[in-house]
């Protein structure tokens, strides 16, 4: 006759291949868990590496958007304050005018205007390495006009700043006359030179292709590229054509 004491042991006595089956189990979860853990965090490495590069896009289009509002904000000012407003007869060399442009290319342009308010017309460049030391470089200058100055050749040096980096566009700068034409800047014009041809061009196109190829797209392998685009047309009369006043839009 088995006592208590011999079910007990019976009952708490496990068959080997009970805690076998056990044990395979849990290494088949394991399994699958670093499985699926794995895939996890390979989706998440890919996410971050996305999040990471349109982060890039996103500060490469507010760096052009930025600079090109300032672009927008100048050029509405170009030829401003012009000789319809005075009481005088305006030459080009007057600092209290302003001319209107000065140079145009197809990665450089110049121009006159009070671009601040402040009654004090500016010098104002945007050109490709205008520096010497930043060849990916769009950089802009403004330096008060020189009274009694050529526009072209008697100015204060330039005061290079703000700028936009990594730059691979080749034609920043497209201009058209009041019939939408496309106005040669290809050599460039300048006010010495061409003076009609500058007072001609009504609208000015700007385009800007940024590309880092230190920084890649996770995805494609390719360098990350931002382009930005803008048109705007000029507000003002021009005294490049002669040079005195009657201007270009009488």
């Amino acid at each position: 006759m088995k006592t208590p004491v011999d079910i007990n042991r019976r009952m708490n006595r496990r068959d080997p291949r009970e805690s076998g089956s056990t044990l395979v189990e849990l290494m088949i979860a394991i399994a699958i868990l670093a499985v699926v853990t794995g895939a996890i965090l390979s989706q998440l490495g890919t996410a971050s590496q996305r999040i990471s590069a349109e982060q890039i896009k996103v500060d490469n289009f507010d760096e052009a958007r930025d600079f090109v509002d300032q672009f927008f904000r100048d050029i509405n000012q170009i030829g401003y304050p012009n000789g319809r407003i005075v009481s005088f007869s305006p030459t080009i060399s007057d600092s209290r005018v302003a001319v209107g442009l000065v140079k145009i290319s197809a990665t450089s342009l110049w121009f006159e205007g009070d671009i601040n308010g402040t009654g004090v017309v500016q010098s104002v460049q945007y050109m490709i390495n205008g520096s010497g030391s930043c060849t990916l470089c769009l950089q802009r200058s403004a330096v008060a006009k020189v009274n009694g100055a050529n526009p072209l050749t008697g100015q204060a040096a330039a005061d290079w700043g703000t700028e936009v980096n990594d730059l691979t566009t080749t034609t920043i700068f497209t201009y058209f006359d009041s019939n939408g034409n496309q106005v040669t800047a290809t050599p460039a014009k300048d006010i010495n030179n061409n003076g009609a041809v500058l007072a001609s061009v009504k609208t000015i196109h700007i385009s800007l292709t940024i590309q880092n190829n230190a920084v890649l797209d996770p995805k494609t392998g390719q360098a990350i590229q931002t382009s930005f685009e803008g048109e705007v047309s000029l507000n003002n009369c021009s005294l490049a054509a002669t040079g005195i006043a009657p201007m270009s839009c009488q």
